[in-house]
């Protein structure tokens, strides 16, 4: 019986520790002044020079989404709104990353994404860059990766978006 308890004893120490020395760290954490009720987030302009016609309406869309799902924040078309998030995408090129035989064998994908948040509360502003790779078979034409990554694109986006406006990351 001392055997069990001195164990469970001892396990319950290391928990203790790993629990409150390490921290829990979850990814949907989000840290946003109380202060703030509303938020305005305009279209995402897509100013790359090659242009995917689908990534801004989704990004701008996935964007407002998860802002509205995962904050207390209202959204609003109001000019006066206490954060108001402007963007645009300035980069989606192509690059090849993996050669083989003299042969391509993997493309990147590479898309870049700039931020504006403008706290109209405290008279602040805070810029980003976002960018993002993805790669794909050389096999496959740009049209048809494109097809194949565009949900993948914005969600790890609107992601790293997310994270740095409101987990700091």
């Amino acid at each position: 019986m001392l055997k069990f308890i001195k164990t469970n004893f001892t396990l319950l120490i290391i928990a203790l520790i790993i629990f409150t020395s390490c921290g829990v760290y979850k990814f949907n954490d989000v840290s946003v002044d109380p202060n703030l009720k509303t938020i305005k987030i305009n279209y995402i302009e897509n100013r790359a020079p090659y242009v995917n016609p689908q990534l801004s309406p989704n990004l701008t869309e996935r964007v407002r989404q998860k802002i509205v799902n995962q904050t207390r924040l209202s959204l609003t078309n109001n000019d006066n709104a206490h954060l108001v998030v402007t963007g645009e995408i300035r980069d989606y090129s192509l690059s090849t990353t993996g050669i083989s035989d003299k042969q391509e064998v993997t493309n990147r994908l590479t898309v870049a994404v700039h931020i504006i948040v403008n706290n109209q509360l405290a008279n602040t502003k805070q810029e980003y860059d976002i960018s993002r790779n993805f790669e794909f078979s050389a096999s496959l034409s740009l049209q048809q990766a494109e097809n194949q990554l565009l949900d993948e694109m914005v969600r790890n986006l609107t992601d790293d978006i997310f994270n740095r406006m409101f987990s700091n990351w």
